[in-house]
């Protein structure tokens, strides 16, 4: 199999691999909750805050030794000698790859592999390993990605080798998480109607859910996330002609959150942002009244979430209905960490 898989008799293995990393369940190994977006990986083993690593990789020809790597920017290695480096040292290439442009269920293998830091450098990684991941589209996607991720994996990630043995894949809706660490905020009423809003990096969706947690009706968007919104301010001539050609929207992208600008250029759209938003907010948010015409008079309660939701937060404050999640970019991926009953999530900052 390709991405350094192979399938086995998982069980087995895993109680005889034991562990020498890391783990958070000392008897079985350890337990990761991965939220692979088109922006950033997103993951989470329970304890501090989330780590984040930019969703672009560059696959370094035989004949180039990689730039520096680092735990937010990791080089993984495959048993085939291919070499993937990730995060914002991608950028260093020539022609750095985006996932937010292609199929990140192929890529679930390579995804999970970037994300599983060591507790010491030094160790070689052993251990079986548990992982809770999300998917928009459950019906289309949950196979696919059990059938990547299940069975023993072996890579290095920044030289340290790693067989891991992936046991159990726990997939859920992508923007259930959020809903469920709302809850455990005391966000969600206790009547009536919630409606997910997720505004990612590639897609936005929206979930109807009711006050006992079932999903009544739900919207998934393939586009409209904020790489569209990035994708039509590349091509504002107001930008290209500062540049001197075409901006890239990754960039674009990147901006977002970082004062409006165009890498360290100093270059800005932020005096006419307005144009642009304006629009891509008012697209989302009418689809989701007309989605939900028949059930607006129960909604209680809006919850507005994603690693792109604030550029639209300002927008929504004072709105008694809307709640923007604390912390959205990692909210999915801390709803959807398994708790154990009785335990209650302490909110933990950056």
């Amino acid at each position: 199999m390709p991405f350094g898989t192979r399938q086995t008799s998982v069980r087995k293995d895993a109680i005889a691999l034991g562990g020498t990393c890391r783990t958070n369940f000392s008897e079985t190994g350890r337990t990761i909750a991965l939220d692979a977006g088109n922006y950033d990986l997103k993951f989470w083993d329970g304890a501090g805050h989330p780590r984040a690593i930019r969703s672009v990789r560059f696959q370094l020809p035989q004949g180039r030794d990689p730039v520096r790597y680092s735990e937010s920017s990791p080089l993984v290695e495959l048993p085939d000698g291919s070499r993937y480096h990730f995060g914002t040292q991608a950028y260093k290439y020539r022609r750095q790859q985006q996932t937010v442009v292609e199929n990140k269920v192929e890529l679930a293998r390579l995804h999970l592999y970037a994300c599983l830091e060591p507790e010491r450098k030094e160790e070689i990684c052993h251990y079986p390993l548990q992982l809770y991941v999300s998917t928009p589209d459950l019906m289309r996607n949950a196979d696919a990605l059990r059938s990547q991720l299940l069975g023993i994996h072996e890579f290095k990630r920044n030289g340290i080798p790693y067989r891991v043995t992936v046991d159990h894949v726990e997939v859920e809706r992508e923007g259930i998480g959020s809903y469920r660490y709302a809850q455990q905020l005391g966000i969600i009423p206790d009547s009536g109607y919630t409606i997910v809003i997720d505004i990612g990096g590639g897609t936005w969706l929206s979930r109807l859910i009711d006050a006992e947690g079932d999903v009544i009706d739900e919207n998934v968007m393939d586009r409209g996330g904020s790489y569209e919104l990035a994708t039509a301010i590349s091509f504002d001539r107001r930008l290209a002609d500062l540049l001197g050609t075409t901006a890239d929207p990754a960039i674009v992208m990147d901006g977002f959150k970082a004062g409006h600008t165009y890498a360290d250029t100093g270059l800005s759209w932020s005096l006419w942002l307005e144009e642009y938003l304006d629009p891509w907010f008012k697209g989302i948010f009418q689809t989701v009244k007309a989605q939900y015409t028949p059930y607006m008079a129960r909604v209680t309660r809006f919850l507005v979430t994603g690693g792109s939701s604030h550029l639209i937060s300002e927008r929504l404050a004072g709105r008694q209905l809307f709640a923007v999640m604390p912390d959205p970019q990692f909210a999915n991926v801390r709803g959807l960490f398994p708790i154990a009953e009785g335990l209650q999530l302490c909110m933990t900052t950056k």
